[in-house]
């Protein structure tokens, strides 16, 4: 007769529950008892079945990760972090792709089905007001969210106005007076990222009493050729910026190239700042904000798995949780010249 589950449960002393959360390393197991009964089930030689697992708990086993882009380096490596954790949990991953948000085009999928599918959802920078996601968020379902903040769901962010305030005030610290701006879009298609980040330029430029010029602003909507695009708007202009804060190092990169294509060099012609820490802003020399993508991606998995096994007094509660910020200054920018 093979051994089941019942069976490691009976001689460990726990629940089947919990030997199941134990051995498909999800939270809400303490050390002592996860090792307790991994030494059981390597004793009797015990296996977990996942389409047992799941039939027996009337769960799907899949977790719907709803993201506006798939290719594009940030939402690839907050993927990546979320697919590390769902591996360990012996769970599966739906990838909804609801289009382009940026250019006014969302495909969200129906509740029912959608529901139906899943046991738990994981939203990725989509506005929280968005009235498509509404619906969404509305289900009665675990679910977690990156970069956008909502009452009574886990939310997982930097905070991106302080990341802003910390890129443009480096950039005053230089002497820089003449301040561009390189955001994604224009407000009535941005991620709640965007516009706190809009929000921390100005703070710092009004805090040092330094013009805002509408002609030293530019859109790269998160992509290298658009930062290109945008920086030689900026340089075309009859007295350029001597410093620009580009909103991704993307964007960043794409200005950097804009900026030799007219015989001037990042740093010493005019400063340039990003925020991410791609890993090519350090082989480019490009001074950025830099936070933990991947990490973001782990945070809200991690999240998302703790409201689904929650029991009993360890019931959890949502809450937001503030990833943290580092400025790293490279030689993208230098005091301005006089």
């Amino acid at each position: 007769m093979s051994i089941t589950i019942r069976d490691v449960a009976a001689a460990a002393g726990v629940s089947t529950a919990t030997v199941s959360r134990a051995l498909r390393g999800l939270p809400n197991v303490d050390n002592a008892t996860r090792e307790k009964v991994k030494a059981v089930a390597a004793e009797l030689d015990y296996v977990i079945s996942p389409s047992a697992s799941r039939l027996a708990s009337g769960r799907t086993g899949s977790i719907a990760v709803i993201t506006p882009y798939i290719s594009r380096w940030f939402f690839s490596e907050v993927i990546s972090g979320v697919e590390s954790i769902l591996q360990k949990g012996g769970l599966d991953m739906l990838l909804i792709n609801v289009g382009d948000y940026q250019n006014g085009h969302a495909r969200i999928p129906p509740t029912p089905r959608l529901k139906r599918r899943v046991d738990g959802l994981l939203i990725i920078s989509l506005p929280p007001q968005d009235p498509d996601l509404e619906p969404i968020l509305n289900l009665d379902m675990p679910k977690s969210m990156i970069g956008g903040i909502t009452q009574g769901v886990d939310c997982i962010a930097i905070d991106d106005f302080l990341a802003a305030q910390m890129a443009t005030e480096h950039l005053v610290q230089f002497g820089h007076t003449r301040i561009g701006l390189i955001a994604g879009g224009p407000a009535e298609a941005r991620f709640v990222a965007e516009t706190q980040r809009e929000r921390g330029f100005r703070s710092v430029m009004t805090r040092y009493g330094l013009q805002e010029d509408s002609m030293l602003e530019a859109f790269g909507r998160f992509t290298i050729e658009g930062g290109e695009r945008a920086m030689l708007a900026l340089l075309n202009q009859a007295v350029p910026p001597t410093a620009v804060f580009a909103m991704s190092d993307e964007m960043a990169f794409g200005a950097m190239q804009a900026i030799r294509s007219r015989g001037l060099e990042p740093g010493e012609d005019i400063s340039i700042i990003g925020i991410d820490n791609h890993p090519m802003s350090g082989y480019l020399n490009l001074s950025t904000v830099a936070q933990p993508v991947a990490q973001l991606g782990v945070i809200a998995a991690e999240r998302l798995l703790a409201q689904m096994f929650a029991l009993g007094d360890s019931a959890h509660k949502p809450d937001l949780v503030n990833v943290a910020t580092t400025l790293i200054e490279r030689s993208s920018t230098a005091p301005r010249k006089r």
